[in-house]
């Protein structure tokens, strides 16, 4: 994706292991390592922002591709340890490390998705059903309330990056929809893993119920 000289700064940053921050979702954050206890109290002093990225334990190597985190709140806790809560802004390219000690600080480019070419309401629609469904079968399956929070985001990119969000347990997955440039593309991909999960959990409930009625 072309960058210029305005989208391209260094960032402070923070790998972390199997986990991805999408733009808009929060994070809490426990601090306790002293190089990272620097940084944050580094970045309380600028701008509050800091760039995350997904550590992968199987190559021993971050992610190219994570999200910048703004720090809302801080709990100061004993011995400078800290308590945090971050929220997601924009994604970004990691081109290179400018230095790693004390703490990792990297030059970064923003990255957006490319313009959507096509009204995609009727997908976003589709999505939301799907991710309904999904929720309505999981509470059935464990036998609890379940329900989607009373504003889902309406916004086809805002819409994408929640539901990438909420797929915890899946870091490889959620990394490879965090590094699509196409708001289509991510909620096509999501709109397959939702039909693939409410096939399974519609199965699963089929089965409970029919050990249900027999006992």
């Amino acid at each position: 994706m072309p960058s210029s000289s305005l989208d391209v700064r260094e960032l402070p940053l923070f790998p972390l292991p199997e986990v991805v921050l999408f733009p808009g979702r929060p994070l809490p954050l426990h601090i306790f390592e002293p190089r990272y206890r620097m940084m944050i109290n580094t970045v309380l002093e600028t701008d509050r922002r800091f760039g995350v990225l997904m550590f992968d334990p199987q190559t021993g190597s971050p992610a190219r591709v994570g999200c910048c985190a703004e720090v809302l709140q801080v709990q100061r806790l004993p011995d400078d340890r800290m308590d945090i809560l971050t929220l997601g802004q924009q994604r970004f390219r990691l081109l290179d490390y400018v230095r790693e000690k004390p703490f990792r600080v990297g030059l970064v480019e923003w990255i957006e998705d490319e313009p959507t070419p096509s009204d995609l309401q009727g997908l976003v629609r589709q999505v939301s059903t799907l991710l309904e469904d999904v929720v309505r079968l999981s509470g059935k399956l464990m036998e609890r309330d379940t329900e989607l929070p009373d504003q889902l985001p309406t916004t086809p990119t805002e819409l994408s990056y929640w539901i990438a969000g909420h797929f915890h347990g899946a870091p490889q997955e959620q990394q490879a929809l965090l590094e699509m440039l196409s708001t289509e593309g991510r909620l096509r991909r999501e709109e397959e893993i939702l039909e693939s999960t409410r096939k399974h959990l519609a199965a699963r409930t089929a089965l409970k119920d029919l050990f249900t009625e027999i006992s």
